[in-house]
């Protein structure tokens, strides 16, 4: 594994595994949200992200957390392996509850320079990231598993709870 693209819904705990893992393997360590939003929680041009995400993956030791289906073509292109956090709702949500209420607290910048912070009118807006979980946690794992099976030539790490993470991350490497 050299190569690693860890996906999973909205606050599963992508960025947090990925980290571990790249720290693990000696791998570097790409988030994907952090290539794709600029300032003012504006996303940047589709041509930019791609040419990001590009960049990212022409190394060929890393490990990238997110799953933007706009670029997931080319990021699986280069994976050698999937690890999927397919995470119950009610984990998602109270990964998303305590996440949201540390980082309204602390206020730091989430991407250097770009001043996205969160709040609670964010966080609870219409069409925000808690309305995005609940209206598409089923809909993406049925969509995860047809791209999967579409792709026999990626090793893929399906994990269902965090303490399958916890110990599948205790046995690597």
């Amino acid at each position: 594994m050299e190569r690693i693209n860890v996906v999973g819904t909205s606050c599963s705990g992508k960025t947090t595994l990925a980290r571990a893992i790249a720290q693990r393997l000696g791998l570097a360590h790409v988030e994907l949200d952090g290539l794709f939003w600029g300032v003012g929680w504006e996303p940047v041009p589709p041509e930019l992200f791609r040419s990001r995400v590009a960049n990212a993956v022409a190394g060929d030791r890393w490990v990238l957390d997110g799953g933007y289906s706009t670029v997931r073509p080319l990021i699986w292109d280069r994976a050698d392996t999937v690890v999927w956090l397919d995470y119950p709702m009610h984990v998602v949500l109270g990964r998303w509850a305590r996440r949201t209420v540390s980082r309204v607290r602390s206020g730091d910048e989430f991407w250097p320079g770009t001043g996205n912070r969160e709040s609670w009118r964010h966080a609870l807006r219409r069409g925000g990231l808690l309305s995005w979980i609940v209206s598409t946690h089923r809909r993406r794992r049925r969509t995860m598993l047809t791209q999967l099976d579409a792709r026999p030539e990626l090793r893929v790490i399906r994990l269902r709870l965090p303490s399958e993470a916890d110990r599948w991350l205790r046995e690597l490497g």
